[in-house]
């Protein structure tokens, strides 16, 4: 079975900051299961540490950032951490960047104001400059940005890194971030949120238009879809599951525009006021029935997996992965095993 370009199915899984061996074995066992790679995200602590215990027991995996949000740290240090990264995994990194929501930025992360599309696009350069110069013997040449500048004249010549050219894959919500990630990025990686319908009818058009702004061809550019998915036999067992999963992400403000789109903004209005209150976990009533089958492949396995070939029509990589907000531990382990069912 193939993908959209032809080549075997390539799929990715996710792996969360365990204990150590808990990780190791995680990861041989995606690998010993023919998984492309697995990511780390970067949910609030930063993703690297997860992904080098990954990587440190495996040889043919790769690892990436699933996302590692930009603002969260400078581009500096995001590309020491990419080199570093593609050094223990001996080229096996690619970097998943993503602008996040300014909620977190702001009032987390204490990133001062900025816009933030230009702010991903400026790392994207920076962090490029600085991996593939960084061990110049003559020096590297100042970065001069509008939210990033960096001088480099006491930075003394680093070890050449395994490849001075690191995947970078950007995050994408809405289509000006999918336009970007076309034009600027080596991929593509779509939010869990979309569906599939959604990636089809109005993001590939997004990425034709990147992909002419930055006079690139569909080829030069990984799109790597991301779907939360629940099989379960009982339909109604599996949206109850997966509710709690939509309203967190309904819960942001700066996704109300999505959420409308699709026709649910008073959801999303509904949710952003449980996320005041800190009620976004505890609500059952915020999200409707319709709004988590928008959002999530639940329900019967045959009819998840009909959704799923669609899928495949435009993308060259996957991540299906079970509901992550609210829901029981034992059930989300149930789900990741009717997944790997599914898909194989």
């Amino acid at each position: 079975m193939t993908s959209r370009q032809g080549q075997d199915r390539r799929y990715w899984g996710i792996v969360a900051p365990l204990p150590a061996a808990a990780i190791a074995t995680f990861a041989q066992k995606a690998e010993a299961q023919g998984l492309e790679g697995v990511f780390a995200p970067q949910v609030m602590g930063p993703p690297f540490s997860t992904l080098a215990v990954a990587a440190s027991h495996t040889e043919r995996l790769k690892v990436g950032s699933g996302i590692a949000i930009a603002a969260a740290r400078s581009p500096f240090e995001t590309a020491m951490a990419a080199i570093d990264m593609d050094r223990i995994s001996e080229g096996r990194f690619v970097l998943g960047l993503g602008a996040s929501v300014q909620a977190w930025t702001r009032d987390l992360f204490g990133a001062p104001e900025h816009k933030p599309l230009a702010h991903l696009r400026e790392t994207v350069a920076a962090v490029r400059h600085i991996v593939r110069g960084a061990h110049n013997q003559e020096g590297l040449a100042p970065f001069d940005g509008q939210y990033y500048q960096g001088d480099y004249s006491t930075l003394q010549p680093q070890n050449p890194p395994v490849r001075e050219e690191i995947p970078i894959w950007l995050a994408a919500l809405r289509s000006p971030a999918v336009r970007l990630a076309a034009e600027v990025g080596d991929g593509i990686m779509g939010h869990p949120i979309w569906s599939v319908d959604w990636a089809i009818d109005e993001i590939q058009p997004q990425i034709a238009k990147g992909l002419a702004r930055g006079g690139r061809k569909r080829e030069d550019i990984e799109l790597n879809l991301w779907f939360w998915c629940a099989p379960n036999p009982d339909e109604a067992e599996a949206i109850e599951d997966a509710r709690t999963t939509v309203g967190f992400y309904a819960s942001f403000e700066q996704y109300e525009s999505f959420f409308a789109a699709h026709g649910f903004r008073d959801e999303a209005r509904r949710a952003q006021e449980a996320g005041r209150q800190r009620e976004v976990f505890t609500r059952r009533d915020l999200v409707s029935d319709e709004m988590v089958r928008t959002f999530v492949l639940c329900g019967k396995p045959e009819s998840i997996r009909k959704r799923i070939e669609r899928a495949w029509t435009l993308a060259d990589s996957l991540v299906v992965i079970p509901p992550a907000y609210g829901i029981d531990p034992m059930k989300m382990m149930y789900y990741q095993a009717e997944i790997a069912k599914l898909l194989h």
